[in-house]
């Protein structure tokens, strides 16, 4: 069926969640068919299918004998990785708040961030819980919950940079956040990379 520039944008919508799900599962197909001779070749091939793929392996090739070649293993490894970077970068936020001499638009931003980061954290630790759940919902539906909330906490770390994007900012605030918002954002992509491999998975 052809899209024409007439295409209603709920169809094209449809099209695009659709491209997006079936390259996911390609992706994991691709993944799984793989032939693995270590732990850290499944590691070194699930992350070239991030956009980080260099960290990817970097953080977790350590955990390689932990993970093996599950994909559900990596996949709440990432999680839970993802959720102890956010809480750091929560710490330094919130340290950042007491800095002496903050102006009302920074003192602002720096506390919008805060909780745009402690939304990320509980949408983090609602995601592990339905990794772990075996009873209750189908796999599909609890798959769409996780996605569906680490996908939110990739948009709230956007939320909370765009509060700094105005040049009257203190640049070391600016960059201390940015640094901090910036490993939270790295490490959620591909947590949700991984999450959606293993979604495609079954």
């Amino acid at each position: 069926m052809a899209f024409t520039s007439h295409s209603s944008p709920a169809a094209l919508f449809v099209l695009f969640l659709f491209t997006t799900h079936l390259n996911n599962y390609l992706s994991a197909r691709k993944i799984l068919s793989s032939e693995f001779h270590t732990d850290t070749d499944f590691i070194r091939t699930s992350c070239n299918a991030t956009t980080y793929p260099d960290l990817c392996f970097a953080t977790f090739s350590s955990y390689a004998s932990e993970i093996q070649a599950n994909p559900k293993m990596l996949a709440t490894k990432s999680l839970t990785l993802a959720l102890n970077t956010t809480l750091s970068a929560s710490q330094t936020l919130t340290d950042l708040c007491k800095t002496q001499g903050l102006k009302p638009n920074e003192a602002a931003a720096l506390h919008d961030c805060v909780e745009e980061i402690s939304d990320s954290a509980d949408e983090f630790t609602r995601s592990i819980s339905e990794m772990e759940e075996i009873q209750g919902k189908s796999f599909a539906f609890r798959m769409s919950d996780v996605e569906t909330w680490v996908s939110a906490a990739l948009t709230d770390e956007d939320t909370c940079m765009d509060g700094f994007s105005e040049n009257a900012m203190d640049e070391d605030i600016k960059a201390a956040v940015t640094t901090a918002i910036e490993k939270v954002a790295q490490m959620t992509s591909i947590s949700l990379s991984f999450v959606n491999q293993y979604a495609g998975s079954k």
